[in-house]
């Protein structure tokens, strides 16, 4: 009987042995079968290359969360597990019945409210970190979105000797958002319709278009190359067409671009804001919002 389990136990540890193996060449060949690009999306869980100087708040927030997940992850499994094994059947007999226990009420009353407020602590300073307005920008301009495109409107770009220029497209014509890389941008976003949002994902942020509303926020571009962007909200019947590209180059290059817009047949000289009515809310004249204010 000594030599049948002595094989027994030899057999088994050499199962294990070759299901380990196994794993570790399927993980050599996963991680060895990955493109430069995959491995780096993958050390940023999913996020896109970043491309302006907001996107390190969002990623560290990024990977932060996914780290205080796991741990709590890692914890609550341990719990399970180590509960199925200490606790298991044994026999006929039913176990001791307990009406609560303390310490453990206390741990699942306490322990989520500490985590929610270490994680709201940190969306807090991150948000104020992405929201902070920026004095004196190199560029300053209005977004107005409609349905269902974009308008860019560059208000008083000296390239063009000050003048206001614009950039439309349709459903069929994407628009084109051009930056320069490293000089900083204040947006002012518009919406004539409906609740639209501008997001770039690549930027790491997006915010709501909100009629009768100008929200705004800057950065700055660090990275010349084109990224997609795109309406993030439900605004109707082609929201899926409402995207746009943003292309990020030298300032050479930005300034043929606004010469360009201002020798356009016609030319896209102005501003435009989608309607003489796209700053009032609908159903509410002046003498009405006067007096709700």
């Amino acid at each position: 009987m000594g030599p049948n389990l002595t094989e027994r136990t030899t057999a088994r540890q050499r199962g294990r042995s070759a299901v380990v193996s196994a794993l570790g060449l399927l993980l050599l060949l996963v991680l060895t079968g990955c493109s430069q690009g995959t491995t780096d999306e993958l050390k940023r869980l999913g996020l896109p290359e970043p491309g302006s100087d907001r996107s390190p708040y969002m990623h560290d927030m990024w990977i932060g969360s996914w780290i205080a997940a796991g741990i709590v992850g890692v914890f609550v499994w341990g719990l399970i597990i180590w509960v199925s094994l200490r606790y298991r059947r044994r026999d006929d007999e039913l176990p001791t019945q307990v009406r609560y226990n303390l310490p453990i009420e206390v741990l699942y009353t306490i322990a989520p409210v500490i985590v929610v407020a270490v994680l709201f602590f940190y969306t807090v300073k991150s948000q104020d970190r992405i929201n902070a307005p920026v004095d004196n920008p190199d560029h300053q301009m209005l977004v107005t979105a409609q349905q269902w495109s974009w308008t860019f409107n560059y208000l008083g770009e000296s390239a063009v000797n000050g003048k206001n220029v614009y950039d439309i497209g349709t459903p069929a014509r994407l628009p084109e958002l051009w930056l320069v890389k490293d000089e900083s941008v204040t947006f002012d976003l518009h919406s004539p319709d409906v609740i639209h949002s501008f997001w770039v994902p690549s930027f790491y942020f997006k915010m709501d278009v909100i009629p009768g509303r100008e929200n705004t926020f800057s950065m700055t571009p660090t990275k010349i190359g084109e990224f997609t962007g795109r309406c993030a909200e439900l605004c109707g019947l082609y929201h899926s067409r409402m995207l746009f590209t943003v292309v990020v180059t030298d300032r050479q290059a930005f300034d043929q671009h606004m010469r360009d817009l201002t020798q356009a047949d016609p030319p896209q000289v102005g501003v435009l804001r989608g309607g003489s009515n796209s700053t009032t809310v609908s159903g509410l004249d002046s003498s009405a919002q006067g007096g709700a204010s």
